[in-house]
């Protein structure tokens, strides 16, 4: 089931013109163009996305696109950028939306240089960077199998994200075979030409991505819930 376009063109003009216009003047000439192009068409796309996950797992029926969606204000607090705006928009599809510590679902981004779908973890505590440590230095092969399966490869490529220099002693051993458990961050994205969101059967491909890269992210689940 393919829907039609969901973005006209001018989506991600406006972006473009952002970028050489990041101020509050600009955006507030301009805010009913972002809520007309940008921000109802998103969230409707953010509604499709909800439903097809929700046929896939219970989990995300009760979602609502606004526990989903990033706003579009920077935080710019505690940043050397002082620009206000993002040059993207972006959202979260997982169980427990925003407030999620893990792309238990999809995360995706659409800006004016790329089109980007995530899974896996960017997020954890202490005890969840542990606990996934763990799993992975107790059931390496099947973490293997699944990081270096064709499908997931072939679209994501490689788990990314930072690591610690030191690790416990307990897994220091298990490190040297599986690098990947010196990260504190287990994520992959795939990533778009910005056109392909212009194109017929965009929610397709979020979903084709989700499928792919699931086994890897419910291994991380695993992981945390045990």
């Amino acid at each position: 089931m393919s829907t039609k376009c969901f973005f006209e063109p001018d989506f991600l003009r406006f972006f473009i013109e952002l970028a050489a216009n990041n101020n509050k003047d600009w955006f507030d000439q301009n805010r009913k163009r972002y809520e007309l192009i940008i921000k109802e068409p998103f969230k409707k796309f953010v509604d499709v996305i909800i439903e097809r996950l929700s046929i896939e797992d219970s989990r995300f029926k009760e979602l609502e696109s606004k526990d989903c969606i990033f706003r579009i204000n920077r935080d710019i607090r505690f940043s050397k950028d002082k620009t206000p705006y993002k040059l993207s928009t972006s959202a979260v599809v997982a169980p427990g939306g925003k407030k999620s510590r893990a792309i238990n679902g999809v995360y995706f981004e659409i800006g004016p240089e790329y089109f980007r779908v995530y899974g896996g973890v960017y997020e954890s505590d202490k005890d969840e960077i542990q606990q996934i440590r763990e799993g992975i230095a107790q059931n390496a092969e099947e973490f293997k199998t699944l990081c270096n399966s064709q499908e997931f490869k072939k679209l994501y490529g490689t788990i990314l994200g930072e690591k610690n220099k030191v690790l416990p002693s307990e897994l220091k051993s298990a490190a040297l075979d599986e690098p990947l458990v010196f990260n504190k961050q287990w994520y992959f994205f795939c990533e778009f030409a910005p056109e392909i969101v212009l194109e017929d059967g965009l929610d397709e491909l979020v979903l084709k991505c989700y499928k792919i890269g699931k086994p890897v992210s419910d291994f991380f689940e695993k992981c945390r819930l045990n």
